[in-house]
């Protein structure tokens, strides 16, 4: 069987396939959080973001099951349709 010819840190489609999702549900969440009219409410928001996107990047790491990756973004999904509903709510 002959070496591969990749570099060790080269990513796997389907790893850069999970990393290109979980900047994109990032990028959304952050555009959300800046459709918030309160400044305290905003500053609350966006640090309890980078917080869980920093907790779950750690638990990645060890996890490397992609069933446990692909949970964690359905879940980050879903907490952003939540914002998306109320602030639709408090717009209306």
């Amino acid at each position: 069987m002959a070496a591969s010819h990749l570099p060790p840190a080269t990513l796997m489609l389907k790893q850069f396939i999970r990393r290109q999702q979980v900047l994109l549900l990032y990028r959304r969440i952050f555009q959300t959080i800046q459709q918030v009219p309160n400044d305290s409410d905003r500053k609350y928001l966006k640090d309890w973001a980078r917080e869980e996107f920093k907790r779950n990047k750690s638990a990645t790491r060890h996890a490397t099951k992609e069933d446990t990756i692909r949970m964690m973004i359905t879940q980050g999904n879903m907490q952003l349709k939540e914002l998306e509903k109320t602030l639709a709510l408090a717009k209306s």
